[in-house]
């Protein structure tokens, strides 16, 4: 997630603001082309106060006046980040997991229920939201080519100066050992119970998926 908040991160240095300034929120609110959900609802839903989405919220607003991101401003954010390598496909990924509707664009009640799971969520949430992005098709399970792309979309993100000695075929090595140790029952697919009891019972996995939830 260092990316991602990292676009925001002058909505952390942002101080209490006057009242008044509540109106002035919901008048520009009016103004953008999507309004969030209320406030209470998405505190109810997420693990973040109010207070929290009131600043989450003016930094999503500063960075995307439009009140949506599209998958274009993505990956101009994640190539500012990572200058070195090359981010639009991990981007692309990463888009389409946030995009819990499949609608093209990130709303802002997209971004802080992804956020609050990644940075609040139980490990089991956490792992759900993972197989979830590894899963490109949406079909429910997650294949090697599946698991290939989506590492190899963060090695070359990374860049070559980030990992000078890899040789081209490290992506792939990565993937055989981890797909072989999930896929129990080898038929060729790992399920989400697959999963959740491989991530859960090897902490070299585990290890793994937290080095690459730093780059989210």
């Amino acid at each position: 997630m260092g990316a991602v908040m990292g676009t925001f991160s002058s909505l952390q240095t942002k101080q209490r603001r006057p009242s008044k300034d509540k109106i002035e929120d919901e008048l520009e609110m009016t103004m953008v082309c999507h309004r969030p959900e209320g406030l209470e609802q998405l505190e109810a839903q997420t693990n973040f106060t109010k207070r929290e989405l009131q600043v989450l919220y003016r930094g999503f607003k500063n960075e995307c006046p439009s009140g949506v991101v599209n998958e274009e401003t993505f990956k101009q954010i994640y190539a500012q980040f990572f200058p070195h390598g090359d981010a639009s496909m991990y981007a692309h990924y990463l888009f389409h997991a946030f995009d819990i509707t499949q609608t093209g664009s990130v709303k802002f009640e997209d971004f802080v229920t992804a956020l609050s799971i990644l940075l609040r969520g139980t490990v089991h949430e956490k792992l759900r939201w993972t197989f979830n992005l590894y899963d490109i098709n949406k079909d429910g399970y997650i294949n090697k080519e599946e698991m290939m792309d989506i590492v190899k979309a963060i090695y070359d993100m990374m860049g070559k100066y980030t990992y000078p000695v890899l040789k081209e075929d490290t992506p792939r090595q990565h993937v055989d050992v981890f797909f072989q140790k999930m896929d129990k029952n080898k038929d060729g697919i790992v399920t989400l119970d697959e999963f959740l009891e491989s991530c859960q019972e090897d902490d070299n996995i585990m290890r793994s998926l937290q080095l690459f939830q730093n780059v989210m």
